[in-house]
């Protein structure tokens, strides 16, 4: 519906303006907080059943609330203090003037005789007309072959910032050569710590075997399996006279056959035992040679085999370097052909939508009270050779207020009730493809009046059929049609 707000000039009815602006992310100043007060305080309430960007924005930034009937609310609050600073909160939580810009610009459109109008922006005035042109599938497809080449092209950065590796890859294989000759896997480094600690002791190890060997089983002085022997045979001659020592037999019987096997182990352990110089010179010299490596690479000896495997891979993308490169090449060319493709179709729907909304545009900027007026969509192609998310050309929106004037940026026109009625022309051209879902003009009847301020107030009511439309005005064929 249309809202209107009228009034004797003083009343007020610019501040509902102001306060949406300050709302919406405007920088504000101690000015605004009346005299011998501590600070200005500034409330809107939202609903969002019309709002899905603001909905999607809330969501994304973990801002979202839910009202009583689980439709998503939003809040906005600002603070402006007497001191000049200020602060922002979105549904009780703060936020900061940017993001306060963002959610606003979801939300509220501010057409007027003030800084904030949305429509001076490039960035609005394409989006209005890729919403005229319902491009949505093919910026979309632009907008993903951008990403694509974005993506292979930081690739090729990276490989190409190495520069010429044939320096580090001769230096890489010097450092895995010496790591191959060494066995570094942990059971290697398990057996060779073994082999030292017996060498290292071998004679040690020589005379407990030999000792242990002479009082199990030695031929000279007693020794434990004759010992053994002897009991057994005292035993066996009593056993008839009680029957559990044939127990205590069968029990003596086992460990004779353990203590043989000992000494049989026992032999072969002192068989491999050899007081061998040279091979504990070779344990230890190998061993020498890893903590020397460990050193060289600031890394303990169990991580060798890691180390290893590590510059085994990086050689091998070193040497595949260039291979990549000339294909990350290719790959870049055929991202760049892709975007090109999905962008030429984009600007020729965008061309095709400049023309109608310039069209329609001129002749609404002739209805209300600018006749001979001329409104324009400038498409200039990007001569840049990176592929653009938002496409191959850059759009601005041109207007002749008068017969025979030349065309100027729509940011540069001098009037401010000319500015906000094409403002109103080019809404109401776009009727109903603008996904913002409250529109705010302020004083677009400046300097008309008749039969052109009716025209004006009609085309406010018909684009509040779609769309919350609040008018701050001073006549009343303009107040006239609205709905409150």
């Amino acid at each position: 519906g249309l809202t209107v707000i009228s009034g004797e000039t003083g009343a007020g009815k610019s501040l509902l303006v102001d306060a949406l602006g300050l709302l919406s992310g405007l920088r504000a100043d101690s000015g605004v907080v009346r005299h011998g007060a501590d600070r200005a305080e500034l409330v809107a309430d939202f609903t969002l059943d019309d709002a899905p960007q603001a909905a999607d924005w809330l969501r994304d930034n973990e801002l979202d609330e839910t009202g009583d009937g689980d439709a998503p609310v939003c809040q906005i609050r600002r603070v402006i203090r007497a001191d000049g600073g200020s602060r922002a909160w979105v549904n009780g939580r703060p936020v900061t003037l940017s993001q306060l810009g963002e959610l606003a610009g979801r939300l509220v459109e501010i057409h007027g005789q003030h800084e904030h109008q949305a429509l001076m922006a490039k960035a609005s005035q394409l989006t209005l007309l890729d919403a005229y042109g319902r491009t949505d599938a093919a910026r979309g497809a632009v907008e993903t072959a951008a990403r694509a080449w974005s993506s292979v092209a930081a690739r090729a950065r990276h490989a190409d910032a190495q520069g010429d590796v044939s320096d580090r890859i001769g230096w890489l294989e010097h450092q895995h050569r010496e790591l191959e000759r060494e066995a570094l896997d942990p059971e290697a480094l398990l057996k060779l710590t073994a082999d030292h600690r017996r060498h290292a002791h071998a004679a040690g190890l020589i005379a407990a075997c030999e000792a242990a060997f002479a009082r199990i089983g030695g031929d000279e002085g007693p020794s434990l399996t004759r010992t053994l022997q002897q009991v057994r045979g005292e035993l066996q001659r009593v056993t008839e006279h009680e029957p559990r020592l044939g127990e205590v037999d069968a029990m003596l019987d086992n460990a004779a056959i353990q203590i043989d096997e000992a000494m049989t182990l026992l032999d072969r352990v002192r068989d491999d035992l050899d007081l061998d110089p040279s091979a504990f010179e070779q344990i230890e010299s190998r061993i020498g040679r890893l903590h020397e490596l460990a050193r060289k690479h600031r890394i303990a000896p169990e991580q060798l085999a890691a180390t290893r495997d590590g510059i085994a891979a990086e050689l091998e993308m070193l040497r595949g370097a260039g291979v990549r490169l000339e294909s990350l090449d290719l790959e870049i060319e055929a991202a760049r052909k892709g975007w090109r493709k999905a962008a030429d179709v984009l600007g020729k729907a965008r061309r095709d939508a400049a023309k109608s909304l310039s069209t329609k545009t001129t002749e609404l900027i002739g209805e209300l009270g600018m006749g001979g007026g001329r409104f324009d969509v400038a498409i200039e192609p990007l001569d840049e050779d990176r592929p653009d998310p938002n496409g191959g050309e850059r759009i601005e929106f041109l207007v002749a207020a008068n017969p025979g004037q030349p065309a100027r940026a729509l940011r540069k026109v001098a009037s401010g009730g000319e500015l906000s009625r094409i403002s109103l022309a080019i809404e109401v051209a776009a009727f109903g493809m603008d996904a913002v879902p409250t529109m705010v003009f302020d004083e677009v009847d400046s300097g008309i009046g008749g039969a052109v301020a009716e025209i004006v107030g009609q085309k406010l009511r018909a684009l509040g059929a779609s769309r919350q439309v609040l008018c701050v005005t001073h006549l009343a064929q303009v107040a006239a049609q609205g709905h409150a």
